[in-house]
């Protein structure tokens, strides 16, 4: 005969398991209390007169920079 001195079983894990992953569920679906800072709009920059539209941004200096060999 099994002792009852704490055993975990197959059925208390899976229990356990089962519980952590409900409480999990539910946790992700509540609104968070801190309020996230609003990033600052991007600057807006007219558009060329005669088409074009491509600027040298630190995004495009960034890749140049990778591309050297």
């Amino acid at each position: 005969m099994p002792s009852s001195t704490n055993r975990l079983s197959r059925r208390t894990v899976f229990t356990g398991a089962g519980a952590v992953g409900a409480i999990a569920a539910v946790a992700s679906l509540l609104p968070s209390r801190v309020p996230e800072a609003e990033a600052p709009a991007p600057l807006v920059q007219p558009k060329p007169a005669r088409g074009g539209g491509y600027t040298l941004s630190e995004h495009v200096k960034h890749y140049y920079k990778t591309t050297r060999v």
